[in-house]
């Protein structure tokens, strides 16, 4: 006759299937954890008003209201709004840069490293698009080349510059172009993601949300960047590495950033 698991073993079972993330969650002390919350709303707030109006046009108590959290917590986790904004560009932008590097930290190829970041970043605006409006909505501002997406692409591409492999007249411009190419992308997408019918026939029309769309205008960019097409579309359709970076805690939840 098998056994019957008493309470006690179901308890210690349930806890090994949650996993040691869940366990270290669980021996907080409540007050801790109701912080770590209302941080994270704060958070989840300022991302979408952020990416709907842009930071100057965001006010603290619009934060605090979408957030359903009193004003005066707000300054328990941030000094100023500039400091949310601080947390969120490195929440949004600078984790999922690092994710990148992790993701092609096995390639050699500056090319093939700049296709899987673009890749990723389109197939992220197309998956996430408050996050995609967020990153168009400031990514041209004073501080787009100093986040962790605008320094890998100069980065990246003076990497590609050094060795050869990438040709060009202007390094600066180049990423200028290069930026705009896939900030225009993921606004194309996020514009017929949201259109009425009669616009979704001119969408496919142009290949604006199809499946190889990220794969296209990942050509395109490494065409900018001095390579002949037939390379840049053979490189913009390589199979994605398939390593997975460990899970991150951002905001209310795990996920992968």
């Amino acid at each position: 006759m098998p056994d019957i698991p008493n309470a006690r073993t179901n308890r210690q079972r349930a806890q090994t299937l949650r996993g040691p993330a869940h366990a270290v969650e669980a021996r907080q002390p409540r007050g801790a954890r109701r912080k770590r919350e209302t941080r994270a709303r704060l958070l989840d707030a300022a991302l979408r008003l952020m990416a709907e109006r842009g930071i100057d046009s965001v006010a603290i108590n619009d934060i605090t209201e979408a957030a359903d959290v009193g004003f005066g917590s707000f300054y328990n986790h941030f000094g100023s709004k500039e400091g949310i904004f601080a947390a969120l560009v490195e929440w949004v932008f600078e984790e999922f840069a690092d994710t990148l590097d992790q993701l092609a930290r096995e390639l050699s190829d500056p090319a093939e490293i700049v296709a899987v970041s673009v890749r990723h970043t389109l197939m992220r605006a197309r998956r996430e698009p408050v996050w995609g409006r967020l990153l168009i909505r400031e990514g041209f501002s004073v501080h787009a080349l100093g986040w962790g997406l605008g320094q890998r692409l100069l980065r990246d591409s003076q990497r590609g510059i050094s060795a050869k492999r990438f040709v060009v007249p202007d390094q600066l411009m180049c990423v200028v172009s290069v930026t705009g190419i896939i900030f225009a992308a993921i606004a194309a997408e996020l514009h017929f993601a949201v259109s009425v019918a009669p616009t979704v026939r001119r969408q496919k029309a142009s290949g604006v949300g199809e499946q190889d769309f990220a794969e296209r205008v990942t050509a395109v960019v490494l065409q900018v960047l001095g390579l002949k097409r037939a390379e840049a579309e053979r490189i913009a359709h390589l199979p994605l590495p398939t390593s997975r970076p460990e899970t991150r805690v951002c905001g209310a939840k795990s996920r992968a950033c």
